[in-house]
């Protein structure tokens, strides 16, 4: 994960480690009791007000990583408030700071069209239940002395999803949320964290079934360039995972499918968005139903994995790890038939390993499932580059304007565009996370860094094309489309 807290990782990590170790162990029944006791003995608590709160929140933690709802309510919501975490910060978005020198300009007062400001003896005022929050005092005053104090969830939800209740505590509006997780590592108190299907994972192990893991494109490179999918495959087996599979290739069969349809959608004027980022079909499904006929039908390449492995094996169980958090909400979704049956973030498939006493050991880089395009698929763009690719190959016109729109206000932009029927390209590639899946919210490097040493990884990978791969792939046993 990418934060500076320490203290926020190593709690997070360490109760999914617990977890994972006496769900592998057959003790959590019994352990999630003493788990608080064991990581908070006291008597000084460690990072909060008193070791009560602090291990409540640790069971509220407990509660996440088994895949429940930490307060006990009865929500599908991924995305969830540890509500004992959380300080409740100021609500008042805008407050006046020393630096107010009362001027006889007034120009904070006078900006204000809601009454909200008045001044007292030593500097302005703004009433909190007039004030609509539009921001024309803070631009108005010369001394920068009204400041934006957003609280940071709030701040970066692009859908305006989290609220607060009547204590100040945060609440997530799930007819909104898009489950993105951009909220999770935006709280410097650790408040905000996702449902992990941990448990379930490993008592299907257990159990004997024959899962598949299914690696996101995503992942290459996000533990240094030695780093290959033949390095995690190996880890993979020894977490008792049957096999391996890069979904980098469902990145080759995303493409080929998009590419049939941006082809005939060009040639009848329409335009179209991609359907790959679950966040982003999440935010049209929620927010602009009105474009839904414009998205693709074609399947995210994690569900075009899972359908290929389970028209091979109907018994198999699918796991898809990588950064995303919204690809749980999307497994979760059973309107999608043949779709991932889990989902573990990286945080959660680091977890397993550090249970299991599995480490990532360097491999040679001998196994290339996916095409270099279907590999940089989790890029911002790299939908567009292999879609491309696939119509050359297909003979299809690749003369076509793609906005590529990275991180969520590009995408609202978008959308709001096509709504209103002024969208200036023929397609939309939409990715909420900035710089594409590389930047989700489980990454463990920047998406510089992870790209970098993808790159590098990759870099003497086989240049066959989109197409050419998939003839080595029983393409026709399974459907790539919604409906």
């Amino acid at each position: 994960m990418v934060t500076n807290d320490a203290t926020i990782l190593r709690i997070k990590h360490e109760v999914l480690y617990e977890v994972a170790k006496m769900a592998y162990e057959g003790t959590l029944e019994q352990g999630r009791e003493e788990l608080p006791f064991k990581m908070i003995p006291g008597p000084q608590a460690q990072f909060r007000c008193c070791i009560y709160r602090e291990r409540e929140i640790i069971r509220e933690r407990i509660k996440l990583a088994e895949g429940k709802c930490p307060t006990g309510k009865n929500s599908k919501n991924v995305v969830q408030v540890i509500s004992a975490a959380c300080e409740g910060c100021p609500i008042a978005r805008y407050v006046v700071t020393d630096n107010c020198q009362k001027c006889m300009g007034k120009a904070c007062q006078n900006s204000c069209n809601f009454g909200a400001i008045s001044m007292n003896r030593d500097r302005a005022y703004i009433d909190p239940l007039k004030c609509k929050e539009c921001g024309k005092c803070s631009q108005a005053c010369p001394y920068n002395a009204i400041a934006d104090l957003t609280r940071p969830c709030k701040k970066v939800c692009p859908v305006d999803a989290i609220t607060m209740d009547e204590n100040g505590i945060c609440q997530i509006d799930e007819k909104k949320c898009i489950q993105c997780g951009a909220c999770v590592h935006s709280c410097p108190f650790g408040a905000i964290a996702s449902k992990s299907f941990m448990v379930d994972v490993i008592n299907m192990i257990k159990a004997g079934k024959k899962v598949v893991a299914m690696v996101a494109p995503a992942v290459e490179g996000q533990f240094g360039d030695k780093i290959t999918m033949s390095s995690i495959r190996t880890a993979c087996k020894e977490l008792g995972f049957a096999d391996m599979v890069e979904v980098g290739l469902g990145g080759d069969m995303t493409a080929a499918a998009e590419a049939a349809e941006w082809a005939e959608a060009y040639k009848e004027g329409k335009k179209m968005t991609t359907s790959c980022c679950p966040a982003f079909v999440n935010m049209i499904k929620l927010h602009f139903p009105q474009v839904l006929p414009n998205m693709s039908t074609t399947v995210s390449p994690m569900c075009g994995v899972s359908r290929m492995v389970k028209a091979q094996d109907p018994g198999a169980v699918t796991v898809f790890i990588g950064p995303c958090m919204a690809k749980k909400s999307e497994a979760m979704d059973l309107n999608i038939e043949g779709n991932a049956d889990y989902v573990l973030t990286l945080g959660e498939f680091r977890a397993l390993m550090r249970a299991k006493g599995v480490e990532l050991k360097p491999e040679a880089n001998d196994t290339q499932e996916a095409s270099i395009y279907g590999k940089r698929f989790g890029n911002g763009g790299g939908v567009t580059a292999a879609v491309v690719k696939c119509l050359e190959e297909m003979g299809e016109n690749t003369d076509i304007n793609v906005m590529k729109c990275s991180g969520g206000a590009e995408c609202k932009k978008a959308l709001l565009l096509l709504k209103l029927g002024k969208l200036p390209a023929d397609f939309i590639e939409g990715m909420v996370c900035q710089g594409g899946c590389v930047g989700g919210p489980s990454k463990h490097k920047t998406e510089l860094e992870a790209k970098k040493a993808r790159d590098l990884l990759i870099g003497q990978a086989d240049k066959r094309g989109v197409h050419e791969n998939l003839a080595n792939y029983p393409m026709d046993k399974f459907s790539m489309h919604r409906h």
